[in-house]
């Protein structure tokens, strides 16, 4: 059931299941499943808009093209950004990719016995070849480079105007609501119809 706090369409957004070998070590989800929605990256990122929902697809499609016959490794995953931490939206992407792999880099958990460690999997800076972010598998060395090109999917030319209204304290009500309704139509394009889209969220593979 959709949560009432949410619009209607994030129910309907793609997901990311993995395997977490210490959720399963600690008992915290039956066979270490664990599935992420797209309300887990709003509620990480306390709000919804194009780039959380592209960190989200990016994840989701890294990881498909890494695991292609099985549910990835939770905590078994590199992540490298070419951009350094505190560029532009580069910590929100992280934290929604952090979501789903467990990779982190000085503050995520020690591991238990020389197992199940976080830390030393996520790094800034980095030297890309083609994307904007590299998704590795430890155990195979196998990895791939990301983008999100989000200006193919463009907003409504109305926003700027209405955001501008909104942020000065001087929109109306209607306006405020348009433009709350525009700005989440452009994520529910980005979910529900640019997903797979090859030319919206890019995969390259080494």
């Amino acid at each position: 059931m959709p949560d009432a706090r949410f619009p209607d369409f994030f129910a309907a957004a793609p997901r990311i299941a993995v395997v977490d070998p210490l959720a399963e070590f600690l008992g915290a989800a039956a066979g270490g499943l664990i599935e992420y929605r797209y309300e887990d990256a709003v509620r990480l990122a306390g709000h919804s808009c194009p780039t959380v929902a592209a960190a989200f697809l990016m994840t989701r499609a890294a990881l498909k093209a890494l695991y292609p016959d099985d549910l990835p490794r939770r905590g078994d995953i590199r992540v490298d950004f070419g951009e350094s931490r505190d560029a532009g939206v580069t910590g929100v992407i992280a934290a929604v990719a952090t979501l789903a792999t467990g990779a982190t880099a000085d503050s995520g958990f020690r591991g238990i016995g020389g197992q199940f460690n976080r830390r030393d999997r996520l790094f800034f800076g980095q030297a890309l070849a083609h994307g904007d972010i590299r998704f590795s598998r430890l155990d195979t060395g196998a990895a791939v480079e990301v983008a999100a090109r989000l200006e193919r999917v463009p907003g409504d030319p109305r926003m700027s105007g209405l955001m501008s209204l909104c942020l000065g304290g001087s929109a109306s009500p209607a306006e405020t609501s348009e433009f709350r309704e525009l700005w989440q139509d452009r994520v529910r394009r980005l979910l529900l119809d640019h997903a797979d889209d090859p030319d919206v969220i890019i995969v390259h593979r080494d």
